[in-house]
């Protein structure tokens, strides 16, 4: 078990650190048993391998445990021996083992190995875990085993392994950024990102199923549309194996099962499969492990244990039974798509009156904007229309609606065949659409130019306000607010009230109209919108934006509440897309009212569904918040990747390099990095057209330019960019952006040598934010008024509000200010003020860790004792520093001593 030779091991990195460690263990304390397990397949024996490879030095043995052989008491004992036993006792085998050991060579472990540890003999195990006790040298005994023991492993031997519960490491599944390493490995293929999550759900991450599909499948197939994904050919022959050992009614009961698709009810599933005993079928294939039973709303429903084995049982029906079934299927269910699914499923054929069914179906759909049930009708009824203009047309749309959806994989997997289409305004308005989504503004413009002037608004009007509509998108990502007011006006006059068109393009016009200038204009277009606008998709668009909105015009705690009623889509046929969208604007909106913790959590969750999504256009929107929040918090590991991921050039859209830019300044700003913050923003003073950009609350910039200016010595040249900017936000009356451009503004008095003026320009900024809850805002306007007193001398007063800008970062969690306050003060020439903070205030867990470390115990050695991370410790550990207003282990330990 010694060489891996060519096996594959991708996303193994934190299993084998967790063996490194416990290997470091048993050489420097008592031998140790580790535990490794996980299901069949998720490479339990190559992670193992690979750990043994990687140190050649380590003597080892190792055995192979096999079911026919777990009744031969002592047989993996003679394994590991090489020989047979001389007693029947346990510990006398034991000691047998520890004498073949033989004597310590250094400091370097012994190994043994059990694979498939679940079927080893009791005996064997017995004295194996015994010999722990025995061993006078530094020993790792590792038992490989199944977290899922199949039926017939003996209850002591399943015992005995529960028992060594203080080393376990559980081999996870693969996730989609190891599937693309896999796939890149064996097939030299570079898979989408969308395609790699649909691998892992289709095989639960298991590197055994994923090496195999990744082997056999044309490397082709994964860039095609398959409503059903391909399935391992061993492990469909096994599936087909134990429905053939079922009986009729039992395989019958199963196909049923997968021909419905989802979670079916079992008593859809009985009704399908016709048969006269379907409790006595469903027994059986609970027995065989192929279905397993639920209850959802009351309902009994079956459930696949995974989507491998429903796949394998579809797959495997030939062409006359699966059309019986669907056909069967389609009178029984009673939505009416699941319906028409069936349907189309059974019809070989081109079939015209069912193709405009589908067809009128999916405008019903469309009216409440569930896209990707539009988008699927229409792909069956494009496929089901002899007509060849009406069949290009529908699979337009239905490429349309796959973008409105957010299903971009599935889009652009359809993209060349509408490629090869006559050019059209509705194809180019579509492949427009995908355009804007994929972040390609010039691309986007040819398209959309192109698809309105060949377009005649009088004949064909619901094009005209589709196209319109692609406008309003693009004009939103470009940011300009005249060009988004006049497309969404002529959406809006062009067809219904109702059209899908006017009213996504109303739900965003108010939003051009406020990045104009127009605020007032803006707020009654939604209030007027929101007595019209219907439940659904709908209303996910009109929340998104009007909380967008509140977050700009400085009411956050509304836009939180308008952002999380337009965040979830399962219950309300929203879109990935709107969603990801308020994700992105919540996240912000949490950071701004001082709930980090929950802004990170917004970005982790919106980041994870842009993988599935594959929608560049959102992505620097999302990271932004993550990278400036983490950076905040000296969490600069996590801040850099997400800088990496907010990645944009001044090439892409503005909703794109905006975004990324500011992740990049204000990273850099909390480095002091000026001369780098003034790199990433200057950018955006060239921009144009100015309509947006300019426009206070939306984009939060100018102060961070102008703060940097100042600290770059360029303070004329931050006078004169303030200005402008100044002037605008007074006359709308913007309180926060006031208080902003006042922090920048009062750096600029300051650097002067004007404290007066300076001193008045701080105090109406915190004057300004007095009634508003953005404590970020806060606690920076303190930061820069406290430095600019020290420089001018005032120490005494700068201490008191250095103190107060502390305290806010430290109650926001934003480490990185908090030491740079502690510098401050310290540098001030004044006492330290102690917080108010006690030891009797800390938190039980705070107390517990200050307690040990006083006392003089590292960070390691206070995780042991309190079985937590190392990482949890240094947590808790710079929690405790900032509220006891402490820098070192040394002065914990002084103050622990004088309060205790």
């Amino acid at each position: 078990m010694r060489d891996p030779g060519n096996i594959e091991l991708v996303g193994r990195s934190h299993e084998l650190a967790e063996l490194e460690s416990i290997l470091r263990e048993a050489g420097e304390n008592a031998p140790v048993v580790v535990v490794v397990e996980g299901v069949p397949g998720i490479g339990k024996t190559t992670l193992v391998e690979h750990f043994l490879a990687a140190h050649p030095d380590l003597p080892a043995f190792s055995a192979v445990c096999a079911p026919w052989a777990s009744g031969h008491p002592f047989g993996v004992a003679e394994q590991l021996l090489g020989a047979a036993v001389t007693s029947e006792d346990p510990l006398d085998v034991a000691r047998e083992l520890v004498a073949a050991v033989g004597p310590p060579a250094g400091d370097v472990p012994f190994v043994f190995v059990l694979d498939d540890a679940q079927w080893a003999d009791l005996a064997s195990l017995q004295a194996l875990t015994s010999a722990v006790h025995l061993l006078v040298r530094p020993a790792m005994i590792v038992l490989v085993t199944n977290s899922e023991p199949p039926e017939g492993v003996p209850a002591d031997v399943l015992d005995l392994l529960d028992r060594h519960r203080r080393h376990r490491i559980q081999v996870r599944p693969l996730d989609a950024s190891d599937t693309r390493r896999l796939a890149n490995t064996l097939a030299h293929l570079d898979l989408p990102a969308p395609v790699a999550h649909q691998l892992v759900q289709h095989t639960a991450g298991n590197p055994r199923h994923l090496t195999q599909l990744l082997q056999e499948v044309d490397p082709s197939a994964w860039s095609q549309w398959q409503p059903v994904l391909p399935v391992p050919r061993t492990f469909a022959a096994k599936v087909q194996s134990q429905l053939s050992a079922c009986s009729a009614p039992a395989r019958a009961l199963v196909e049923s099962a997968a021909v419905l698709a989802g979670d079916p009810r079992f008593a859809d599933a009985a009704a399908l499969a016709g048969i006269e005993h379907p409790v006595e079928a469903l027994d059986e294939i609970h027995r065989a492990g192929l279905l397993t039973v639920g209850e959802h709303r009351g309902v009994t429903v079956l459930t696949f244990p995974s989507p491998l084995t429903r796949a394998a049982v579809y797959r495997g029906l030939g062409p006359i039974r699966l059309r019986d079934l669907h056909d069967h299927a389609a009178q029984i269910v009673e939505d009416e798509g699941r319906r028409l699914d069936h349907r189309a499923a059974a019809a070989p054929f081109a079939d015209p009156a069912l193709a405009d069914e589908l067809d009128t179906y999916s405008a019903q759909r469309a009216t409440v904007g569930a896209w990707s049930a539009v988008a699927d009708a229409l792909i069956k009824s494009s496929r089901l229309t002899v007509d060849r203009g009406e069949r290009e047309q529908r699979l337009i749309r239905a490429v349309d609606a796959l973008v409105g959806a957010s299903n971009l994989p599935q889009a652009l997997a359809f993209a060349p065949e509408i490629e090869s289409f006559p050019e059209s305004p509705l194809r180019d308005a579509v492949l427009g659409y995908l355009a804007i989504l994929r972040g390609r503004p010039a691309e986007a413009d040819l398209l959309l130019t192109q698809s309105w002037t060949a377009c005649d608004p009088d004949s064909d009007p619901a094009t005209a306000a589709l196209i319109c509509q692609r406008r309003v998108l693009d004009s939103l990502v470009r940011w300009h607010g005249p060009d988004l007011v006049e497309w969404a006006s002529r959406a809006v006059a062009l067809v219904d009230p109702g059209d899908p068109s006017a009213v996504e393009s109303a739900a965003i016009m108010g939003l051009g109209l406020a990045a104009t200038g127009q605020v007032v204009e803006a707020r009654a277009a939604y209030d007027t919108l929101s007595a019209k606008i219907a439940l659904g998709a709908q209303s996910q668009r009109f929340d998104m934006a009007r909380g967008w909105l509140d977050l700009a015009l400085d009411d956050p705690e509304s836009a939180r509440q308008e952002l999380e009623s337009a965040v979830p889509t399962a219950f309300r046929m929203g879109s990935t897309r709107i969603s990801l969208w308020a994700q992105a604007w919540l996240a912000r909106t949490q950071f701004a009212l001082g709930d980090w913790s929950g802004a990170i959590a917004t970005v982790d969750r919106a980041a994870h569904q842009l993988e599935d999504a594959a929608l560049d256009l959102v992505r620097p929107l999302v990271h932004w918040t993550g990278a400036q929040t983490h950076a905040l918090r000296g969490n600069w590991p996590a801040a850099h990747e997400h800088l990496r991921l907010a990645a944009a050039s001044s090439h892409d859209y503005p909703m794109m390099f905006i975004p990324s830019s500011l992740a990049r300044a204000q990273c850099a700003e909390v480095q002091a990095d000026y001369a780098a913050v003034i790199r990433a923003l200057e950018p955006l003073t060239r921009l144009q057209p100015r309509e947006g950009i300019d426009e206070p609350g939306f984009w939060q910039w100018p102060d961070v330019y102008a703060n940097a200016l100042v600290m770059a010595g360029r303070v004329d040249d931050a006078d004169t960019f303030l200005t402008p900017h100044e002037e605008r936000a007074a006359e709308r009356g913007h309180r926060s952006a006031m208080a902003r451009l006042g922090y920048a503004r009062g750096r600029v008095a300051g650097a002067r040598g004007d404290i007066d003026a300076a001193r008045d320009v701080f105090e109406t900024a915190l004057t300004h934010l007095d009634t508003l809850p953005l404590p970020y805002d806060r606690a920076r306007v303190n930061f820069a008024y406290g430095q600019t007193l020290r420089r001018a001398g005032k120490r005494r007063e700068a201490d008191a509000v250095m103190q107060a800008a502390r305290e806010g970062y430290f109650a926001l969690g934003a480490t990185s200010y908090v030491q740079r306050c502690d510098r401050e003060l310290k540098a001030g020439g004044l006492n330290l003020k102690r917080s108010r903070f006690t030891l009797e205030e800390l938190t039980p867990q705070e107390r517990a860790v200050t307690e040990l470390v006083a006392g003089g115990a590292s960070n390691k050695e206070a995780a042991g004792e309190l079985f937590l991370s190392v990482k949890t410790v240094q947590y808790h550990l710079t929690r405790v520093y900032a509220k006891l207003g402490i820098r070192s282990r040394s002065e914990l330990a002084a103050q622990f001593r004088d309060q205790e």
